[in-house]
């Protein structure tokens, strides 16, 4: 099919009953299913898109797995999980046509590996960090510098931990001196410990929307997991709430759009992916209803407003991202003990 009708094209079929608007089905995070992220693309192409919002790439997968062949075209997905999901035979390859690659920051596309063997797979559209958020009126920033401080007990604040197991216990192992890179099964033991000792001290744990309503509410006044994601978007109307990296570093997130292999409409995929990494498409998904974090590509900026980029650190980028690293990678076996850790996590 033709994304765009040529306008001699469009006139000539002006007299013809309007055909029915085409449908793509996407599996989406909750910021890409933002109706002021979504509206652009559907009235540009006639076509409707139906979301089905997920949290987690486990979850995608289930999804995915009941599903048939054609059923779904587009997906965004955490982009560490892009070469777990090509593995799976779950996304199709990408044209690089219409994407701006060389215009993003050389950190993001070295830290992710979406192309394998000579295909891309995915494309990093948005990214931020996983730290310490917290209420500046009620917590000194220098008290969060050392991350340990969140587990010694003498932080003396109440605290809510973001319920995702990667990213926490990526965090964790930093704080104990370990790489996310080189979580293992023999220091796991010492993750575990400090990791208790976190939830001992939390109130409470949530995913990504009562974390954020904690925080904003007064609820809680630091959240464990927490990033310029959680509070750009409230910073306007909060002003105390705030991010830090501690000097242990933070662990790098980041979002990638793909095509789901099997679609009937492969064209109009891409058209979705095309428009994801437009500065249009990219500053809407940047500061989407759901959390705000950095579009991957730059030219967003001219979009956004001076007050939306400092909430989003905009000119900080370089040096946050020099200090953080990867979501773990764990294989099977090691990922199946994380999960296992986090379940004793959550229930103790």
């Amino acid at each position: 099919m033709t994304i765009r009708l040529a306008a001699t094209t469009a006139l000539a079929l002006a007299a013809l009953p309007a055909a029915a608007a085409e449908e793509l089905n996407a599996l989406l995070w909750c910021d890409h299913a933002d109706p002021d992220f979504l509206a652009p693309f559907e009235e540009a192409n006639d076509v409707r898109v139906n979301v089905k919002e997920y949290e987690g790439t486990g979850a995608a997968l289930a999804i995915l797995e009941q599903s048939q062949p054609g059923d779904w075209d587009v997906i965004s997905i955490d982009g560490i999980d892009v070469p777990r999901a090509h593995a799976a035979g779950i996304l199709a390859p990408l044209d690089r046509a219409n994407l701006p690659l060389d215009a993003m920051p050389e950190a993001v596309r070295l830290m992710e590996q979406q192309e394998i063997d000579g295909e891309l797979y995915g494309v990093t559209d948005k990214y931020g960090f996983n730290t310490i958020s917290f209420d500046a009126s009620r917590v000194d920033a220098a008290a969060l510098q050392d991350m340990t401080a969140l587990w010694s007990g003498d932080l003396g604040a109440r605290m809510a931990v973001y319920d995702y197991y990667l990213p926490i216990i990526g965090m964790v192992a930093l704080g104990v001196g370990i790489d996310t890179a080189d979580i293992s099964m023999e220091n796991l033991p010492r993750i575990r410990e400090a990791l208790f000792a976190l939830k001992d001290e939390a109130e409470q744990v949530g995913e990504v929307v009562s974390s954020q309503t904690a925080l904003a509410t007064g609820e809680v006044d630091v959240l464990v997991g927490g990033g310029e994601w959680i509070t750009a978007g409230l910073s306007a109307d909060i002003p105390t709430l705030d991010w830090i990296i501690p000097e242990q570093g933070g662990v790098f997130w980041s979002i990638s759009m793909g095509i789901v292999a099997g679609t009937e409409r492969p064209e109009l995929a891409q058209a979705f992916v095309d428009y994801t990494m437009s500065p249009e498409g990219q500053a809407a998904l940047a500061t989407a209803e759901c959390f705000w974090a950095m579009p991957a590509n730059p030219a967003a900026g001219a979009l956004l407003s001076d007050q939306e980029k400092q909430a989003l650190r905009w000119d900080d980028q370089e040096a946050y991202l020099a200090r953080s690293q990867l979501y773990p990678a764990p294989d099977a076996e090691l990922d199946a003990a994380l999960q296992d850790l986090w379940t004793e996590f959550l229930q103790r």
